[in-house]
């Protein structure tokens, strides 16, 4: 017997499951974050963050919703290696100058993968005719663009405070 082709409308599925669960994630990441973070500045992004990535999962339901499913994650392996390397470097930095640029290394690797992976869906619901779902999820993307935009400016000012500390020692 064959097995059934794979299509456009599978991968845009299975990769909303993906995001799904990591978005989930992230926003336990990123409360986590926030309560690491020694600069207030960067505590309050991961806050402001937190609060706007479950937003974001809300949007993903009402993506589930425009295409007929049954909104529910599966396991991101990507996702669960971000959060691990993140855990590694809590422990390994923390307490250092370098512990919030780390913070900022981590959240932004998180970011750089929710970039790419709402850019394919958005281009993908455009595809397949999902305007709203497409709508939606240009919304997040934007989003998750100024999130890293952000985070670039913090680390310019965190990364020079950490470096510099990491000279007078």
């Amino acid at each position: 017997m064959a097995a059934k082709d794979k299509t456009l409308s599978d991968a845009f599925y299975e990769t909303l499951k993906d995001v799904y669960y990591a978005e989930r994630q992230s926003v336990k990441a990123l409360k986590k974050s926030a309560k690491a973070a020694e600069s207030d500045q960067l505590r309050q992004a991961f806050e402001t963050h937190a609060e706007e990535s479950a937003h974001q999962v809300e949007r993903l339901q009402q993506v589930f919703e425009i295409i007929g499913k049954t909104a529910r994650g599966k396991t991101c392996e990507a996702m669960q290696g971000l959060s691990a390397e993140m855990e590694e470097d809590l422990e390994d930095f923390q307490g250092s100058p370098a512990a919030d640029a780390v913070l900022v290394g981590c959240a932004q690797a998180v970011e750089h993968y929710e970039i790419a992976r709402y850019g394919t869906l958005k281009t993908w619901a455009t595809q397949l005719g999902h305007k709203d779902a497409a709508k939606l999820l240009d919304e997040t993307l934007q989003e998750e663009k100024r999130t890293d935009e952000l985070l670039t400016k913090i680390a310019l000012s965190i990364n020079v405070q950490g470096g510099a500390a990491g000279k007078a020692a």
